[in-house]
């Protein structure tokens, strides 16, 4: 039976004659129905927003952390219910999808705790005599409506990095979920409406691409938090006017494995973190630069722990890795490869297709300056290089259009440090690869890869705004 999910607006959960239906990247059954708002929709949503906002923005703390814990408890009670939802419209083999929706819980908790943390400061302004007597204070206040467009690959997780700030801050969100994957947002928007959140605090309405401009340029609208593709993120800031934006976009994340590094303990991250979800995140492991003393190594047991990974149905327990999440993007993958191929590259392993199942790939013997390597690839498919001097492999991770995250084994404190001072990215992992991340720790990147930082409390910080009282006593 198909799932029906109708929008939220103001508080209702509203049809439309624009129905928009979801299937299985692997199978195509139909996964279920929500609807699209047209321009009216989009207009009765900003006005909700900003009536919403006169009460949102006075809801005291204890009633913010008391309704957060509700959202909290009806996602935990609901566990199944929504992993379920996200192996089926995201095609996310089910372990990993019920790793998501703990990470969506954790979310929630975060932001809880944080709306009782959001604190300001005492200033003494005489410190010259002609403000004896005078002091300050410098707190944060919400800012109004906000838009969060999220994507498909994490549709519990990465809207919840939208909703679960706002609401803490007390501002009120309009969520315009992706279009492949708008029924689990639908779900949580369910688990709001719950626990009491005042009408119009938050909205969720899909819609076509083409009305995201209404959104995107009106200026009732006061930021902009947007987690997706770099063309579409930086072109939409350049509409967005003079509201605060956000962008979390892409990568082609990089890890150096040094030639101290404990070589099993390496492969076996490097093996989750290239092809966990089919490749499908922005901090998935793309690029390799392994030591060439270790190189034999490392790539020995990287392609035997590799071939025993189980591609196939999501909905089966045993399945590591799925399909993408569109022909389109398959087709795209494989004609990169065959061009490096045609260029003098080698398939390691892999490198094949099956409908929307890519095998597990790796490629050597990669020009640096081809698409499956300087591009994001966003698939199950990694580049290795060998290397002998670790400065060159520095300036390899750096060349590159993205900076988001970049990883690195090895034991060498002078190495790490050097690395943390060298790497032009947002967040150097030590030990570990660079699709980690816990989500209370500030997260984006430099370059392409975006601006700003999420993560619940720097998310809070930017939709917030800082209001100085002065004291003359």
């Amino acid at each position: 039976m198909a799932y029906d999910f109708p929008m939220l607006i103001d508080g209702e959960f509203i049809k439309t004659e624009d129905m928009l239906e979801i299937y299985s990247s692997f199978d195509n059954h139909l996964v279920g129905h929500t609807y699209r708002a047209s321009p009216v929709e989009i207009e009765q949503t900003i006005v909700a927003a900003e009536r919403a906002f006169e009460i949102t923005k006075q809801m005291p703390v204890y009633e913010r952390a008391e309704k957060l814990a509700m959202i909290v408890n009806d996602i935990r009670d609901n566990k199944e219910e929504f992993a379920q939802l996200i192996c089926e419209e995201a095609a996310k083999p089910i372990k990993t999808a019920r790793a998501e929706v703990e990470r969506g819980i954790f979310t929630f908790i975060d932001a809880m705790e944080e709306c009782k943390r959001i604190r300001g400061e005492y200033m003494p302004l005489d410190l010259e005599p002609n403000s004896k007597g005078r002091w300050a204070l410098n707190r944060r206040f919400p800012i109004g409506p906000i838009l969060g467009i999220s994507p498909f690959n994490f549709p519990l997780n990465l809207v919840a990095h939208k909703v679960a700030p706002a609401l803490a801050s007390g501002n009120p969100l309009i969520l315009k979920p992706a279009s492949p994957t708008p029924l689990t947002s639908l779900r949580l928007a369910q688990s709001v409406s719950r626990a009491g959140w005042p009408a119009g605090g938050l909205n969720v309405i899909p819609m076509d691409s083409k009305n995201a401009h209404l959104l995107v340029n009106d200026e009732r609208i006061k930021m902009m938090t947007f987690t997706g593709s770099p063309v579409v993120g930086w072109e939409l800031k350049n509409r967005s006017g003079r509201k605060r934006v956000t962008l979390e976009l892409g990568g082609n994340a990089a890890v150096i494995i040094h030639k101290d590094a404990d070589i099993e303990y390496a492969v076996t991250r490097c093996v989750s973190g290239s092809f966990g979800y089919a490749g499908q995140s922005c901090i998935s492991v793309q690029r390799i630069y392994i030591h060439a003393d270790i190189y034999p190594l490392f790539m020995k047991s990287f392609l035997t722990k590799i071939n025993e990974l189980v591609v196939g149905n999501p909905a089966d327990e045993k399945t590591d890795v799925g399909p993408m999440i569109h022909t389109s993007e398959v087709k795209r993958v494989k004609e990169w490869l065959d061009t490096a191929i045609s260029a003098g590259a080698t398939v390691e392993i892999g490198g094949n297709y099956e409908n929307n199942l890519f095998e597990p790939t790796v490629v050597s013997k990669v020009d640096p300056q081809l698409a499956i390597n300087c591009q994001e690839v966003f698939a199950p498919l990694v580049v290795v290089h060998p290397y002998t001097d670790i400065e060159d492999a520095f300036r390899q991770v750096n060349d590159s259009d993205y900076g988001l995250q970049a990883g690195i084994f090895t034991k060498d404190a002078k190495v790490i440090f050097t690395a943390y001072e060298a790497l032009d990215v947002g967040a150097v992992t030590v030990g570990e690869v660079p699709t980690y991340r816990i989500d209370h720790m500030p997260y984006g990147g430099t370059k392409q890869s975006g601006l700003g930082r999420e993560g619940v409390r720097f998310a809070i910080e930017a939709m917030t705004e800082t209001k100085l009282l002065v004291m003359n006593i």
